[in-house]
């Protein structure tokens, strides 16, 4: 079964990948994270996201299309990557999204990926 782990940091966790005295530590947790799913041969797909800075959201009301510089809310994490894994349940997907270095300051939502939709005519 597929799902998808949504990792959410927060602010101070955006700035440490960019900081000389605290990248290191960042990048060591999440390469060791990555390196253990990897073995565990559960990665279907992941990327990580550049800072909510870079975002642009984009809403339409009353059919007007409005676009904003930024991540679409002040709130306290941003989405700042993903993997799909393959594992046999949500408890596993659970165990895996627990060892995610932003599970400590941020949040890690897991969903079921949804099956590929049939091919009309098919």
């Amino acid at each position: 079964m597929q799902f998808m782990l949504i990792l959410n940091e927060t602010t101070d966790d955006f700035e440490q990948r960019n900081d000389p005295a605290r990248a290191e530590a960042y990048w060591g947790g999440w390469n060791a994270f990555i390196a253990a799913m990897g073995q565990a041969g559960i990665i279907v797909k992941g990327d990580g996201l550049q800072g909510p800075q870079l975002a642009t959201t984009l809403r339409i009301r009353d059919g007007k299309r409005t676009v904003e510089d930024g991540p679409f809310a002040e709130t306290k994490e941003q989405l700042g990557g993903y993997f799909v894994v393959e594992v046999p349940s949500l408890d596993e997907a659970l165990d895996w999204a627990s060892k995610a270095p932003c599970v400590l300051t941020g949040s890690v939502e897991v969903r079921p990926v949804l099956p590929p939709m049939p091919t009309p005519g098919r």
